[in-house]
């Protein structure tokens, strides 16, 4: 069963998404395998491929809906219509400056101040989506460990399918699967020196990428991109998917 999802991806000519594709070793807009041509001192090629491979599977990304299977009844051309109309009617926004942090035991790319703007399109999006996401199931519980969350964090995911968002969201692009403290040592100040060249101007949130992963533990690949070219900063389209029967 595909799954979809929700995505912020830099434009493929933005420097950012270029390094990035590079240090994980995978062009997910392309949707194949890519040379890495750059190399950490102290860590082989094999231990870059392993300290990157569920961050390389995914692809270079930020989430906005997290993976979720079509509800009964939806199809992928009604989620392309919908995603359509949404971004008829919203407009960009402005990211904040971004710089490579520790985020629990990766390494992520992270906005360097919050932002109220970021915060509310992530959540609009989760909501105005959400007709299209089937029931999370049982097991998809399980792998999200409930215990170890929050009671806001555990209702998100029986209500919503995934525990951060809304106030628990934090906008992220992941570099590293889980790393040793040692590991952390030598990458943290590695990976900013060599994103520090493509972070220095501010990114824009101008399109939404529909994300998908033929089946489980398949490689994610991005199917399309909608353009935000509307004037709107809600961009509430429930109503026009209600009008065009989504």
């Amino acid at each position: 069963m595909p799954r979809y999802a929700l995505y912020y991806v830099p434009k493929v000519s933005d420097p950012l998404y270029q390094v990035a594709c590079s240090w994980l070793g995978r062009d997910p807009v392309v949707g194949r395998d890519i040379s890495r041509s750059i190399t950490i001192p102290g860590l082989s090629d094999e231990d870059l491929n392993d300290l990157t491979l569920n961050a390389r599977r995914y692809g270079f990304h930020a989430t906005l809906k997290a993976p979720f299977e079509l509800a009964d009844g939806k199809s992928m051309a009604d989620l392309e219509k919908a995603l359509e109309v949404f971004g008829a009617h919203q407009s960009a926004i402005s990211l904040p400056s971004l710089q490579v942090e520790e985020l629990g035991r990766f390494l992520a790319l992270c906005p360097i101040a919050d932002s109220s703007e970021l915060m509310e399109f992530a959540a609009k999006l989760v909501r105005e989506f959400d007709t299209f996401r089937a029931p999370i199931s049982e097991a998809d519980i399980v792998r999200r460990h409930p215990d170890s969350l929050n009671d806001r964090q555990r209702n998100n995911l029986l209500q919503w399918g995934y525990p951060h968002i809304f106030e628990d969201f934090r906008f992220h692009m992941t570099l590293t699967d889980r790393l040793s403290d040692q590991q952390r040592d030598v990458l943290l100040p590695a990976l900013s020196d060599l994103f520090g060249p493509a972070l220095t101007t501010t990114p824009q949130l101008s399109s939404i990428a529909l994300f998908v992963e033929p089946e489980r533990g398949a490689p994610f690949t991005c199917h399309r991109q909608f353009e935000l070219t509307g004037s709107s900063k809600n961009g509430a389209v429930a109503a026009s998917c209600q009008e065009l029967g989504l």
